[in-house]
């Protein structure tokens, strides 16, 4: 635990540097029709593959927005969206979807179980490291250090970033491979090292049980 704080801790001074335009929620969720046909007009996607992205840190969801625009993560369909977009207002609908409240879903009755448990304890056998450390008890992230919060996210949106992740991860030329992927940020690679000790079956439950997780 006190290595996962002082990790926070660095981070928040790495990023301290970088200032950013403030966004404006409500200019946000005039710039927002475009994106509601895949993330719905209040962020939650009704669809398992595109991510809910209400109530999503806004930290986390610029950065995200940025680094499409930037190539550094890639989705035709996203750079595509992002291409005309100015740093306002990216900054402005980062701020509209994550003053959204997002709707919890709800874990399949056969995996919550196993999910909880590797969600709050990890696999110790393994080495996979429990995902509340990073991402909070309720799954409500960790603002500062730009950790998405997770709970209530699609149990297919987070089945398929911790496939994509595990790939990178056990690959040995994972960072470029990881580049090619429409995967979240991880420029410290945390996710891909974890995510490259975890079973089909374990990626399946934890992605269940935070589909349910309220924050």
């Amino acid at each position: 635990m006190k290595s996962v704080k002082l990790f926070v801790l660095m981070l928040a001074g790495l990023t301290a540097g970088h200032v950013h335009a403030a966004g404006d929620a409500a200019a946000g969720e005039a710039k927002s029709a475009v994106c509601a046909a895949c993330h719905a007009a209040d962020g939650n996607s009704p669809v398992g593959m595109y991510p809910k992205l209400a109530g999503q840190g806004e930290k986390y969801l610029l950065k995200q927005l940025m680094d499409y625009k930037s190539g550094a993560r890639q989705d035709p369909i996203m750079q595509a969206q992002v291409a005309t977009l100015s740093e306002q207002d990216m900054a402005d609908l980062a701020a509209f979807y994550a003053a959204q409240e997002v709707e919890v879903g709800r874990a399949s009755a056969e995996l919550v179980e196993a999910g909880e448990r590797l969600y709050r304890g990890g696999n110790l056998q393994s080495g996979v490291a429990a995902c509340s450390g990073c991402h909070g008890p309720a799954g409500a992230g960790i603002e500062a250090a730009g950790f998405p919060a997770l709970g209530g996210q699609q149990a297919e949106y987070v089945e398929q970033q911790l496939r994509a992740f595990r790939a990178a991860g056990r690959d040995d030329l994972g960072a470029q491979k990881y580049r090619r992927n429409d995967t979240d940020s991880d420029d410290l690679g945390m996710m891909q090292a974890i995510a490259a000790k975890m079973s089909d079956r374990e990626i399946q439950a934890v992605a269940s049980f935070i589909s349910g997780l309220s924050r």
